[in-house]
């Protein structure tokens, strides 16, 4: 009987230590900056009432946005390690902020800085293109600016700019940003260690902005570091 349960302690240390490989973080950045990245596969999100994410105008009149700032479509797919995510045209993955809210209306407290480091998914219609996402689930909120956000299941819906295409960089960073489903709830498939976002933009005063990738993402921390979660500002946001 002891050596049988000697087995099953082994089993279960294997399957831990499974578990505690950096397989979920994302390719081309380092487990290290994931904080070993381990899956939080009991976490659970509540999901939004039926009919959240309807338009909330707050009586004022939207603002007309340029057509390159538009989100011309969100799609259901998968992408590698976390699974179902929502992405635009371009292949960024979408993201939901734990400071906005999703009912009894839907509201964006991401404005200013963190609107540049996490830029809102806007529209003019609210009708994008759907592939793969419900669009009973699919509304908009007016922003402070008078824009339209697009919303899944009520919540605001993001980008990230530390992202490139199908990658999911901004999963937890402050601990309040998380990859949304389809549905609107919260894909916590991998749950890495909270992390800082990357800083915002320079403006135009000729200081230097973050470097970027031929895709226009902002490039990926520096591998020559071996401080895990070094890299990111101090911004809360």
């Amino acid at each position: 009987m002891a050596a049988e349960k000697r087995t099953f302690m082994v089993v279960g240390a294997a399957i831990a230590a499974a578990f505690a490989l950096p397989g979920c973080a994302p390719a081309g950045y380092r487990a290290a900056d994931y904080g070993g990245a381990q899956p939080a596969a009991n976490a659970v999100d509540a999901t939004p009432s039926a009919g959240a994410g309807t338009a909330n105008d707050n009586g004022a009149d939207a603002t007309e946005v340029p057509d390159d700032e538009v989100t011309a479509s969100l799609t259901g797919t998968s992408v590698k390690r976390m699974g179902e995510v929502v992405e635009n045209a371009k292949g960024f993955v979408f993201y939901r902020f734990d400071k906005d809210t999703a009912k009894p209306t839907s509201t964006s407290a991401c404005a200013g800085d963190c609107a540049k480091v996490w830029p809102p998914a806007l529209t003019n219609d609210g009708e994008p293109k759907l592939k793969g996402v419900d669009k009973d689930l699919v509304g908009t909120v007016t922003r402070a600016d008078g824009s339209k956000q697009l919303t899944i299941g009520g919540w605001p819906i993001y980008t990230y700019i530390g992202d490139k295409p199908g990658t999911w960089a901004g999963q937890n960073v402050a601990g309040t940003w998380f990859v949304i489903k389809t549905d609107g709830t919260k894909n916590l498939t991998c749950l890495p260690a909270v992390s800082k976002p990357v800083a915002p933009p320079k403006d135009d005063s000729g200081a230097d902005a973050p470097p970027k990738d031929d895709s226009g993402a902002v490039a990926p921390p520096d591998d020559s570091s071996d401080d895990a979660g070094s890299s990111g500002s101090d911004f809360s946001y």
